[in-house]
């Protein structure tokens, strides 16, 4: 069931002209973005202005929060797998097996690589001009998509195939932030967390749908 009772709020208006800045400064351009990055090319990106400012967006405000760091890996009781940095449970196309270290540094380059590279392309190729949404329902769709999959099933949706993708489509903005929330269990058990994380956030940390709205 969807939260109805989202807002638009003074920290969300700060993120995302924040991102909207950086953008600006590097000179962003939708068309300048290449289908795949790495850590060596990353940065350069970045500063080239040759990289998505909703990913930026996504990642430092909706992904890296909610996440939270380790760096060492560990076990994940409610997915049921080993994960490390932030929430990644493969590197390299290899499961993160017990015992594997990384930096923070290290952390935040393999994340920007995935997102970009797993999720924002995809969400890309699946909503006609993606890229010219708003920046903060980009971010939301993206940060959707890192934690429950761009694709999915008919019977479990991901990012593509939601109700937000399709409102998206036909530029209902406003109710797409909300059809997101909808989106609060695991292995088929409420998550209060979850619920957090898809309508308006906590006391330290904004909600994707919270952001969303923030944006338009």
């Amino acid at each position: 069931m969807v939260m109805k009772n989202i807002k638009a709020s003074r920290r969300g208006k700060y993120a995302i002209a924040a991102a909207l800045l950086s953008a600006a400064v590097t000179f962003w351009t939708a068309s300048s973005a290449p289908e795949k990055v790495t850590t060596v090319t990353v940065h350069e990106m970045i500063q080239a202005g040759k990289f998505p400012p909703a990913v930026k967006l996504a990642v430092d405000t909706l992904i890296i929060p909610w996440e939270g760091l380790v760096l060492s890996s560990h076990w994940d009781r409610y997915a049921k797998i080993w994960d490390i940095c932030h929430g990644e449970t493969r590197i390299n196309g290899k499961p993160v097996q017990p015992g594997m270290r990384f930096t923070r540094e290290q952390c935040y380059d393999i994340l920007l690589v995935r997102v970009y590279n797993d999720y924002y392309q995809p969400l890309v190729k699946c909503i006609a001009d993606f890229d010219k949404k708003p920046v903060s329902l980009q971010g939301m769709l993206i940060s959707g998509a890192y934690n429950f999959g761009p694709t999915g099933t008919p019977k479990k949706p991901g990012a593509c195939l939601s109700t937000a993708a399709k409102l998206t489509r036909q530029g209902k903005y406003q109710e797409a932030c909300i059809a997101m929330t909808v989106y609060v269990k695991s292995n088929g058990q409420f998550v209060q967390g979850l619920a957090n994380r898809r309508g308006n956030g906590d006391a330290r940390r904004i909600g994707e749908a919270e952001l969303c709205r923030s944006g338009l």
